[in-house]
C-alpha cells in the first residue's frame, strides 16, 4: 500500500497538514494551481512542478542550498549585512517559498510581479564585503551563484529523497525550465543543461570560501531555526542529509564532517522513512494526466 493511501481519522490528517507547514514556516495556504497552459508561467507538464511539489524532498535540497550558499564570500555580506533571518527565519523561508510557488505554479502575471518584488528588495542590498570588494545583490553574477546553488539543490534532494524516479532527461529538462527563471532575474546566461549547470558550479569554486558571517548562519540554520525539543531530532537527520547533497569539497569549505557510512547506513535511511511519513500529510504535488 502506498504512503498515501493511508487511511486516517477524519481530520486527523488536515490537522498535521497544518502542524507540519506551520513548524518549517509555511503559514499561509498554497496559491492556487494554474493548470491553463496559455497563461501559467511554467508549463503545466514541467519536471520542476514535480520537484518543488515533494515538500520532504525539497525540505533537504532547500537546506542544503542555503548551506551552500553561505560558501559565497559576497553572497552571504549581504545577507550578514541586510537580512534579519536571525530575528524572523521562519519568515524569509515563507517568502522563498512564495516565491517558488508564484514562478511554479502561478500564471504569468503573479509570477513576473514576484520576479519584480525580488529584484525591487535586491536593489538596497549593496556593499563592502570583509576584503574590500563592493557587492551589490542584482550583480548578474551573483543573481548566477544563487540560481545555480539553489537549483543544483533542490534537484540532487529529488534525485536522492523524491517520490519518483526522474531520468536523466529529465534533469536536463528541469535545468533548462529553471532557465527562463533566471534570465527574468537579468542572469544573461544561464545553464541550459544538467551538465553546464555543473560547469558553473565548478567555475564558481574558486571564488568559495566561508567567512566568519557564513559559520554564524550554518551554525543557525543548523541548530537554531527549529526550537522545540521534539522536532528537532527529525530536523537534525533533514540537516544532516543536506550536507551529503554536496560534494565533498564544499562540505569541507562548510566545515562540516562527511559521515559517508553513517550517512549511508543510518541517516539516509531514516530520512527516506521520515519523507514518506511526511507524505502521508503532505501530499506532493500530482502532475495533470494527458
Amino acid at each position: 500500500m502506498a504512503t498515501t493511501d493511508v487511511r486516517l481519522p477524519k481530520g486527523f490528517k488536515e490537522r498535521f497538514n497544518v502542524a507540519i507547514r506551520n513548524t518549517i514556516g509555511l503559514t499561509q495556504d498554497p496559491i492556487p494551481i494554474c493548470d491553463d497552459p496559455e497563461i501559467s508561467y511554467m508549463a503545466t507538464t514541467s519536471v520542476a512542478r514535480l520537484v518543488h511539489g515533494d515538500l520532504a524532498s525539497m525540505l533537504v535540497g532547500g537546506i542544503a542550498s542555503l548551506f551552500f550558499q553561505t560558501l559565497h564570500p559576497y553572497a552571504m555580506a549581504g545577507v550578514a549585512q541586510h537580512s534579519r533571518y536571525q530575528n524572523d527565519p521562519l519568515g524569509r523561508m515563507l517568502q522563498t517559498a512564495n516565491f517558488l510557488g508564484f514562478t511554479t505554479y502561478g500564471p504569468k502575471d503573479l509570477a513576473y510581479s514576484s520576479i519584480e518584488r525580488v529584484l525591487a528588495v535586491h536593489e538596497a542590498v549593496r556593499g563592502t564585503a570583509d576584503d574590500g570588494t563592493e557587492y551589490y545583490a542584482n550583480d548578474p553574477h551573483l543573481l548566477l551563484w544563487v540560481h545555480c546553488a539553489e537549483i543544483s539543490m533542490f534537484l540532487e534532494g529529488y534525485l536522492k529523497f523524491g517520490r519518483k524516479h526522474i531520468s536523466d532527461q529529465d534533469r536536463d529538462t528541469y535545468v533548462l525550465e529553471m532557465s527562463q527563471l533566471a534570465l527574468d532575474l537579468g542572469i544573461p546566461n544561464p545553464p541550459k543543461t544538467y551538465q553546464e549547470l555543473q560547469g558553473e558550479l565548478s567555475r564558481f569554486r574558486p571564488e568559495l570560501r566561508l567567512i566568519p558571517e557564513g559559520e554564524v548562519a550554518r551554525d543557525f540554520v543548523a541548530h537554531e531555526i527549529i526550537k522545540e525539543r521534539s522536532k528537532k531530532l527529525v530536523f537534525w537527520f533533514f540537516v544532516q542529509s543536506s550536507y551529503a547533497l554536496m560534494e565533498p569539497w564544499a562540505r569541507d569549505l562548510l566545515g562540516v564532517p562527511r559521515r559517508v557510512s553513517l550517512n549511508k547506513y543510518f541517516i539516509r535511511p531514516i530520512t527516506m522513512f521520515l519523507s514518506r511519513c511526511l507524505r502521508i500529510f503532505v501530499p506532493p504535488y500530482e502532475p495533470p494526466r494527458p
